[in-house]
């Protein structure tokens, strides 16, 4: 299993499947009706972010580039290798990543007010500014409204890429004032494809991971070199077991919690548990088993202790074994 990250999307510049998406962008700056924010909905993984750093090149002056799609960019170009080293004087990037390069819990209120000051200036050599902020879903309530500020007030010249894997949970103001784009998982076939060329994957795990992921393909990328696959061995290890628990066996699994990809393996883990436990529900509803209620309750609790373990610094070993102890019930009822 590779265990290096997927490749940030300032550095790809291929997209596929997206081909509908970047015609109508294209399509709406060629004619010079260019809407000044663009909100790019979907699932995780299916290339919104790509598809922001392609458009902001575009842009910020790379011509196309044959063989690159619609809003290719040839990756040697004075503007993709600015954009690629973080030091286009005409793109502002918001995202969780903060300036040590660790993740963020969220984008602070305090990068969401550098965008007016950055749109409030002309273009220091490009036609236009761009701002991307990846993803929308995961400003702070401040920051919300520090970004809603800015699409009252649109900057001549200035183009707003926001990412949203959940809109309908964004302002409906921040909403409103955004030309929306959809972008859909090309689906399994495809991502399996994809995790096949990019990974050492057999074509098992590589379909496995296409069906996690809901046919998203940076979605399955990202899962393959996270270890979402011993998680989910680890998730059905658990429920083909039930109502026994190995205890010894569990602790093992909990070794994964530490370190720093401690939280990344837990929240996988229940990931993969709340995924199996709603498919067994949903087997079982179809064969006319009994009352459903203590599996109900255990996939809801399958949804709740990870937000409460970041929330509250909770234990996670604790709160995996709280969370086994209800599918112990459920499977005995």
């Amino acid at each position: 299993m590779p265990d290096d990250a997927p490749t940030h999307p300032r550095e790809v510049y291929d997209l596929e499947g997206q081909e509908t998406a970047e015609t109508a962008f294209e399509a709406a700056r060629a004619r010079g009706r260019l809407h000044h924010a663009w909100l790019l909905t979907g699932p995780e993984g299916v290339g919104k972010a790509t598809f922001a750093y392609r458009a902001a090149r575009r842009l910020l002056g790379a011509p196309p580039s044959p063989g690159h799609g619609v809003l290719g960019a040839d990756p040697g170009h004075p503007v993709s290798r600015q954009v690629a080293a973080r030091s286009h004087p005409d793109l502002l990037v918001l995202e969780r990543e903060g300036p040590d390069g660790k993740p963020r819990r969220v984008i602070p209120v305090d990068d969401a007010r550098r965008l007016a000051e950055f749109f409030s200036k002309s273009p220091a050599s490009a036609p236009h500014r761009v701002a991307i902020v990846d993803a929308a879903d995961d400003l702070n309530v401040n920051a919300a409204n520090a970004i809603l500020k800015t699409l009252e007030e649109p900057p001549p010249r200035g183009v707003l890429l926001m990412t949203s894997h959940a809109p309908g949970r964004l302002l409906p103001t921040i909403r409103s004032r955004c030309r929306r784009l959809a972008f859909a998982a090309p689906g399994v076939d495809a991502a399996t494809a994809f995790v096949s060329r990019r990974t050492g994957v057999n074509p098992e795990e590589a379909l496995r991971l296409a069906h996690m992921a809901d046919g998203a393909p940076g979605r399955a990328l990202a899962l393959a070199a996270s270890g979402a696959l011993a998680m989910d061995d680890a998730a059905r290890e658990i429920l083909d077991g039930l109502p026994a628990l190995d205890a010894p066996r569990v602790l093992a699994i909990t070794d994964a919690f530490r370190g720093g990809e401690g939280p990344r393996q837990f929240a996988l883990l229940f990931e993969r548990l709340s995924t199996r436990v709603h498919a067994l529900a949903a087997s079982r509803a179809r064969e006319g088993f009994g009352s459903l209620d203590r599996w109900a309750e255990a996939w809801e609790t399958l949804q709740r202790l990870p937000r409460e373990v970041e929330a509250l610094n909770l234990d996670r070993t604790d709160a995996l074994f709280t969370a086994l102890a209800e599918l112990k019930q459920a499977a005995q009822a």
